[in-house]
């Protein structure tokens, strides 16, 4: 009875979340209101106000479950994960609203202010990933990793805000895979960078295996509480 209680409130602590990430991304932060989050996702205000006591905490929390590796599939090279990691958040996010929404709060100044941005954590990700690296020997001797992972944020956040307003519109996984192949020579040792797949048919494939890797991850958590 417990875990299934435990496991309808994580049912619908998604449900609202989601809920206000689709209103975050159509309108911003100060045009959403609590009473059309309710009604859109069809829970009580006890549900709503029980895991986020308020609108602000709606959108902490959206920041923070766009902070993901979801998807990413342990590589033989560590920097393989990190730019998997980069072209399939580019192929999600205009697919997902929860990524879309945490991108809008976090270019909107109102609300950076107040929420700050999940910028700090990819960072830190990032940063993460390039030390495993070059502690293989991937990355270049010479390379701060937590200036790159800085640079890379930056760099893949003002791809995706102007190619958004760039006439025609522009493909973002393509764009963030021509970013890549700029940057990683000045990451990648040269006997790496070769073996390195980096393209928007690669953000493709990721995205359709998103079904299976989270098919195998449910399986292997309910073999570990068991």
């Amino acid at each position: 009875m417990a875990v299934a209680q435990q496991e309808r409130a994580i049912r619908t602590r998604r449900v609202i979340l989601e809920t206000a990430a689709v209103i975050f991304d159509e309108r911003g932060y100060e045009s959403t209101t609590i009473a059309e989050v309710l009604e859109r996702a069809e829970v009580t205000k006890g549900a709503l106000y029980f895991h986020f006591p308020s609108k602000g905490d709606l959108a902490r929390g959206v920041l923070e479950a766009a902070v993901t590796t979801d998807g990413v599939r342990p590589q033989a090279l560590k920097l393989q994960e990190m730019i998997d990691t980069l072209l399939l958040l580019a192929y999600r996010l205009p697919r997902e609203p929860m990524l879309s929404a945490a991108l809008r709060l976090a270019v909107d100044l109102q609300s950076r202010r107040q929420f700050g941005t999940a910028w700090p954590d990819w960072i830190e990700l990032l940063t993460a990933i390039l030390r495993d690296a070059k502690g293989r020997g991937e990355v270049l001797p010479h390379v701060d990793e937590a200036e790159i992972a800085r640079m890379l944020v930056c760099t893949w956040t003002g791809v995706r805000v102007v190619s958004e307003g760039l006439a025609g519109g522009r493909d973002l996984p393509g764009e963030v895979a021509v970013l890549l192949q700029l940057l990683l020579p000045a990451v990648a040792t040269p006997t790496v960078l070769p073996r390195l797949e980096v393209s928007a048919a690669r953000a493709a494939h990721l995205y359709d295996d998103m079904p299976a890797w989270r098919a195998e991850t449910a399986e292997s958590t309910v073999g570990l509480t068991r």
